[in-house]
């Protein structure tokens, strides 16, 4: 065989035999089958989300992460309380005492399985109260809460725990109410214990004590803040002489009374005067202080 014979015969195994070495090697590594990754199966966690307690309304805006706690089925109150919980029920005694006609409602809530072994309706309404009462024994006003209950299908729990399942509303006030309560609050004072002006026998005085005086600012007060109100006043008198010239003294002892309001700033047109004369006495006619107690005018708010 000629050399350039033997020499193309080499080539050809070469080849060949390089060939064999790529697939055999090469080939498996770029073919391997891909790996696929375990799936992964999801674990069931407990939701950790707190409920926070939380005081919101018009001047108050109070939260924290802890919260008041029931054992299922139960009404009582886990104590002790947390600090941070205590913190804000003193924000809301400050609250509420700088705002005496402001309410609070306590919603309770309570699952729809849960047994009330309760007093009340409904456990959600026995836990509100449960509430209130730990507030009022805290040193809060029992008059300015009112409650609710409600039954509601889940709450959030820990094991065999209920975890602050109270809500509180601050409801708006109503500015009107607010008002008129205050003016009517002050009517009742006028009236419940009115002006009084003594008299000596055919004499009248405006020299009036401290109490008396407050007594008239409180009318004056009044009267510039209900646009309606009127005053009255009656006079009176003993009974010694007639009855006709008592009760024109009587009535002379009303207009003395009015000149004097006029004179402190209330308007003519807003008072009426009439005499009862003899006919009311607040004190026995036959001795010196009874006709003294008699002889007077009494200023109320028609």
């Amino acid at each position: 065989m000629s050399k350039k014979a033997l020499y193309l015969l080499g080539i050809a195994i070469t080849i060949i035999l390089g060939t064999f070495l790529y697939l055999k090697f090469c080939c498996n590594c770029s073919m391997k089958t891909p790996t696929v990754a375990a799936e992964k199966t999801p674990v069931a966690t407990n939701d950790t989300t707190m409920v926070r307690f939380i005081l919101n309304g018009s001047g108050i805006d109070f939260r924290t992460g802890d919260n008041l706690k029931f054992l299922k089925n139960s009404a009582a109150l886990l104590t002790p309380v947390s600090d941070s919980i205590g913190i804000g029920i003193e924000n809301l005694k400050t609250f509420l005492a700088s705002n005496s006609k402001q309410k609070v409602i306590i919603t309770g809530y309570a699952i729809s399985d849960e047994t009330n072994n309760s007093t009340f309706e409904n456990l959600g309404l026995a836990r509100a109260n449960e509430v209130k009462n730990y507030f009022v024994s805290k040193g809060l006003t029992a008059s300015q809460f009112d409650t609710k209950g409600e039954i509601i299908k889940n709450w959030k729990m820990i094991s065999d725990t209920l975890i602050g399942p109270v809500e509180y509303n601050f409801p708006a006030l109503d500015t009107t109410t607010v008002v008129n309560n205050e003016w009517n609050t002050l009517k009742e004072k006028i009236n419940s214990d009115p002006l009084i002006l003594h008299f000596n026998t055919n004499k009248a005085s405006d020299n009036l004590n401290a109490v008396e005086k407050q007594k008239v600012t409180d009318i004056l007060k009044y009267l510039k803040n209900v646009k309606d109100a009127t005053v009255l006043i009656v006079g009176h008198s003993d009974n010694v002489g007639n009855r006709d010239a008592n009760v024109i003294l009587g009535q002379k002892r009303a207009d003395f009374s009015k000149d004097y309001l006029v004179k402190n700033g209330i308007d003519a047109e807003r008072i009426t005067t009439e005499s009862k004369g003899p006919d009311e006495p607040i004190g026995e006619n036959t001795t010196a202080e009874g006709k003294a107690n008699n002889r007077r005018t009494v200023i109320t708010i028609k």
